[in-house]
C-alpha cells in the first residue's frame, strides 16, 4: 500500500489519507480514530484519476518531474502567465490570521473563500474586498504583500497550534481596513502545548488543521504535515522507531 494523497476538511468531505492498494480508498482522520501504519520506502506517488491510481516507481518524492504540476496562477501578480486569461469570475481578497501573530494576504475565487481558508488552517480571517477578476485581485494582493506575507509555512503554523491569535495585534491590523465579513475557525484540537513535529502514521487522531494532522501517542502529541506522508509505502502495523517525546510525557 502507498499513501498517494490526502484530503483536508475543506474538500467537501472530512479529512482523510488517500491510500492506493489495487484501488484508491480513503483512510478517515476523524478525532478519536486510530492509525496503525509503519512507514516504508518513499517514492513518487504517481497520479490519480478518481479511484484509479497510476503507479510510478521513480525515486523522487512526493512526485517525480513527470507527475509534478505547477499552478501557474499561484505565481501571478496581475500579469497573466497563461496563453489566455481565464479568471474572469469574482475573486475575494482576504487577510488570514494564524496564531499567534502571523497575518497573510491572499486571493481566491469568491465562492470558495471559506474552503480556501480551511485548507490553509487559518484561525481567523476577514474578507477585505471582492473584485471582478483574478487579474485585479492579484494586482492588489501584490501591493499588500509589501506589508503582509503571502505565504505561511507549515512549521510556523505548527508552532501556534496550541495558541490563539493575538487579539490586540489582529485588531490593530484590521484598523487599516473596512472588512466586509469576518471568520473564526475552531478545529477542535484543544492543545495545552505545541505538538512535536514528526513524520508518522500511527497514533490516535486528535484532529486536522489545514494540512497538519495531530496525533497522540505515548502521552505525546505530534504534528504531521500530511504532504510529508505522500509517497510512503505503508504497512498495517504500528511503527516501532523511537520518537521524540514532549516534556508532558514524563
Amino acid at each position: 500500500m502507498q499513501i498517494v494523497g490526502y484530503a483536508t476538511e475543506a474538500d467537501d468531505r472530512r479529512p482523510a489519507l488517500l491510500v492506493a492498494d489495487d484501488e484508491v480508498r480513503r483512510e478517515p482522520l476523524e478525532p478519536g480514530d486510530s492509525l496503525g501504519y509503519s512507514l516504508g520506502e518513499r517514492r513518487c506517488a504517481g497520479a490519480l484519476d478518481g479511484t484509479t491510481h497510476y503507479d510510478c516507481q521513480r525515486e523522487d518524492a512526493p512526485y517525480c518531474d513527470q507527475h509534478t504540476s505547477t499552478w501557474v496562477c499561484a505565481r501571478c501578480t496581475g500579469t497573466c502567465l497563461k496563453d489566455e486569461m481565464d479568471c474572469h469570475d469574482d475573486h475575494a481578497l482576504y487577510l488570514a490570521g494564524f496564531a499567534p501573530r502571523t497575518f497573510k494576504v491572499g486571493v481566491t475565487k469568491e465562492w470558495r473563500l471559506q474552503t480556501r481558508l480551511r485548507e490553509q488552517g487559518a484561525d481567523r480571517a476577514v474578507l477585505l474586498r471582492t473584485v471582478e477578476s483574478g487579474r485585479i485581485a492579484r494586482e492588489i494582493e501584490s501591493q499588500l504583500a509589501e506589508e503582509f506575507t503571502d505565504r505561511v509555512r507549515v512549521p510556523t503554523k505548527v508552532s501556534g497550534l496550541h495558541r490563539e491569535v493575538d487579539r490586540s495585534a489582529w485588531e490593530a491590523t484590521l484598523s487599516e481596513f473596512d472588512p466586509i465579513e469576518t471568520f473564526d475557525f475552531d478545529y477542535g484540537l484543544d492543545l495545552d502545548s505545541a505538538p512535536v513535529p514528526e513524520t508518522l502514521a500511527s497514533g490516535e487522531v486528535r484532529g486536522v488543521q489545514g494540512r497538519v494532522l495531530v496525533l497522540e501517542r505515548g502521552g505525546t502529541t505530534y504534528a504531521v504535515d500530511l504532504r510529508d506522508l505522500v509517497g510512503y509505502e505503508i504497512h498495517e502495523e504500528e511503527s516501532e522507531r523511537e520518537l521524540q517525546s514532549s516534556l508532558a510525557a514524563f
